[in-house]
């Protein structure tokens, strides 16, 4: 059994692309920032506390995962409001920043294993009105960066370096190599 510790529902949906069926829960984590924190450190925390937060069903494993955008070492989560969400995109606006995702496993033994995966993503220049009619659409509200690349916030990225569904919120190709087989084959 696969337990998919976050409320995402794009996460959810990556992995039954991928054939795994898993089960969801939301941890009721924490994810402010800390003093002097950076953006490795916090997203692994992040991504290890939710692992960590949740019961475990015998012989499951758990898979959480914490998404953060960086633009200049600064971290950018989901936006506050729309003042929040205009401040990132014009931030972002004509230039590149990292996606990054920490992944933390915990396997039916109770053995934790995490990783994280940056992507980079370049951002075409945005008039004030493309940002506001993007804020007006209410997509950017619960993303980090206050954008979604498989949304209409895709129309933003001229290019990336790295991987795609890292930039969505769980970098697949890395996902499936850590988990076993045998979920997949199990959850078809």
């Amino acid at each position: 059994m696969l337990l998919l510790a976050s409320g995402s529902p794009r996460r959810r949906e990556l992995l039954e692309l991928a054939g795994f069926s898993p089960s969801t829960v939301s941890p009721n984590v924490d994810e402010s920032v800390r003093p002097e924190e950076d953006p490795l450190s916090y997203v692994q925390r992040i991504a290890l506390t939710k692992v960590s937060s949740v019961d475990r069903p015998p012989n499951s494993w758990i898979l959480a995962a914490d998404t953060t955008v960086v633009y200049d070492g600064l971290i950018l989560g989901k936006p506050l409001d729309r003042a929040d969400g205009f401040r990132m995109l014009r931030l972002l606006s004509g230039r590149s920043h990292h996606t990054m995702t920490a992944v933390a496993i915990c396997n039916p033994t109770g053995a934790t294993t995490s990783f994280t995966v940056t992507t980079k993503v370049s951002f075409a220049d945005l008039s004030d009105d493309h940002i506001n009619w993007y804020l007006d659409t209410g997509e950017p509200f619960d993303k980090a960066g206050s954008y979604a690349i498989q949304g209409s916030g895709g129309s933003f990225v001229t290019s990336i370096d790295g991987s795609y569904s890292n930039v969505v919120g769980l970098p697949m190709a890395e996902v499936v190599a850590a988990l076993p087989a045998q979920l997949r084959q199990l959850s078809k």
